[in-house]
Order: C-alpha cells, then structure tokens, then sequence
C-alpha cells in the first residue's frame, strides 16, 4: 500500500510517455490532479494518449510535447517551453531509452542508443534541475536497466568509432551504467538540497523494445515473452518513487521493485562518475549551468546557517 503525496498542481515530466513504462506511469498518475508533461517522438502516439488520459476523472493539466531526445537541440528548445511555462518542475522522469541498430548516427555526431539514454538524461536534468533548486524541492527518476552490470564505460572511445563490431547491446549496456553512475554524482551534488535522485531498474518488461532490430533478436524477444513483466508491472517502482512519501527519504539509490538493492560494484565508483559527469559537461557544454546551481545551493547554505 502506497501511503501518498497530495500532489494536485504538481509538475510531473515523463519522456518516452507515448508506450511501455512511461505510458502506464502517465495512466496511474493522470487521476492524482498532477500537471503531467508527456515527451513523447510521435505526434500521432502523443495526441492519441492526451485524448485517452483526458477521458480520466479528476485529470490536471496534460500536455504533450514533441522532442526528439537524441538530439540535444532538441532537448534545448523542451527545456525551454517547460521553463517559460510552469517556472518550475517537481518531478522529473526520464523514462526513454531504446537500443539501435548499429551505425545509427544522429544529425549532432553521437551515437544514437548512447545520444537519447544517456546524453538526453544528463542534459534535460542539468537544463531543468535550477527549477527544482529555486522550488526548492524535487524528484529526479532515471530509468536504468539490469544491463548495467553488464556494462563498462569505453572511456577512450564512448561512441564506439573505433569498435564498431560492439555497437549495440555494447553500446545499450555502457550507456544504461552511465545512467547510474550519473544518477549516483547527481544525488552527492544536491545533497543539501531536498531534491532526490535516484535509479530504477524496471525488470524484463514486454515493450516495443526489439521493434528497431533484426529478425533473430525480435523472434528471440517473442519467445521470452512468457517471463517478461507486463508494463503495468514495470511501472510500479517509478509510480512509487513519484507519489510515495516513504520515497523522500532516499537519494542516490538503485531500486527494483520499490526497494534499494545494490548496483554492479562498477556503478559505484564515484571516481568513474566523477570523471563521466565532466567528460559529460564537455560534450554537451553545459558546465556554466552547473556552476550557477553549485553557487545556489551554496548561497542557500550559507543562509541558513545565517539564520
């Protein structure tokens, strides 16, 4: 049993809101009174769930919006339209991920698996994460994967230009334990703030998943059907990190099944997540955002003791 937030007028932003996980996730909160943000890629799948969801009783304000995650001028211009529209966001979900087939490459130069799993988390959370500071208060979830532990970070070659054979699920697993190591900075960042962060692996669901790949992985994907989880299911620990006030209490945590277990031990270096966070800043030339919100949190702590 959940014990719940009111959280009626709250600002709920869910990526990859249109299937699987985030579209169960968006279900379960649309009769709460939350203002949800839908990030969805498809125009047509993202209108087909505003009208599904404002058919529930008790709705808030839903919208949807159309961004392409992989492409960080896109996630630009999304950050942009929250910021001018609420002022503020309390919860951040980001939800999409995918694995590609290999040599996909986006418009911008990166890797497609690795553009919208990882570079999308770490910016759409540095370009919105100073609302949360001036709110005050906050919910970052990230969507990982069990995959994780089976990943390592190709330091010298994170594109995997070089090893282009590896592409793939190398390339999914790197990018969802950079996730973790991110989500694991991210939360000693804002330690003296009340803004939480944390990491969820949602289990084996049945998703569209394998839609983008070959023949053998998708008839592998139907035959693993039997113990897969359904969407409903896998949504679970994100609804639960969302509304639960039992959640408040955990930052930086791994969860499955609405409990923190413990990550690969490569997810838990923090000299590595220390390193990826600036190799991260680098790419996406976002340092000057963080060193805004390090001098907030900062000026915050300094008011406090004052008083």
């Amino acid at each position: 049993m959940i014990s719940k937030k009111n959280i009626t007028d709250k600002v709920i932003v869910i990526t990859g809101a249109t299937s699987g996980i985030g579209r169960q996730l968006a279900i379960q909160l649309a009769s709460s009174g939350a203002n949800l943000v839908l990030v969805g890629r498809s125009q047509l799948r993202t209108q087909n769930m505003l009208s599904e969801l404002n058919d529930i009783n008790g709705v808030g304000d839903i919208v949807g919006e159309i961004c392409d995650l992989s492409l960080q001028s896109d996630v630009h211009g999304l950050a942009d339209r929250l910021r001018a529209r609420y002022g503020k966001i309390d919860v951040l979900v980001n939800n999409a991920g995918a694995m590609f087939k290999k040599d996909q490459w986006t418009q911008e130069g990166f890797e497609r698996t690795w553009a919208l799993n990882y570079n999308s988390v770490f910016l759409l959370t540095t370009l919105i994460c100073d609302l949360m500071i001036h709110n005050s208060s906050g919910t970052i979830i990230n969507t990982a994967s069990a995959s994780h532990r089976l990943g390592r970070i190709h330091w010298d070659d994170l594109q995997f230009e070089d090893h282009s054979s590896l592409r793939g699920w190398r390339t999914y697993t790197q990018s969802k334990l950079a996730v973790v190591l991110f989500t694991n900075y991210l939360a000693y960042v804002l330690k003296d703030t009340n803004i939480t962060a944390n990491a969820v692996d949602p289990g084996w669901v049945s998703t569209r998943f394998s839609n983008d790949h070959s023949l053998v992985t998708k008839v592998g994907w139907w035959i693993s059907q039997p113990l897969q989880l359904s969407d409903v299911q896998g949504s679970k620990t994100l609804l639960w990190l969302s509304v639960s006030k039992e959640a408040d209490k955990f930052s930086g945590c791994y969860f499955y099944k609405c409990k923190p277990i413990k990550p690969s031990e490569k997810a838990l270096n923090m000299v590595d997540a220390a390193r990826l966070w600036e190799l991260s800043e680098q790419m996406m030339g976002v340092s000057h955002y963080w060193d805004k919100i390090r001098y907030k949190i900062n000026e915050d702590i300094t008011m406090e003791m004052n008083i």
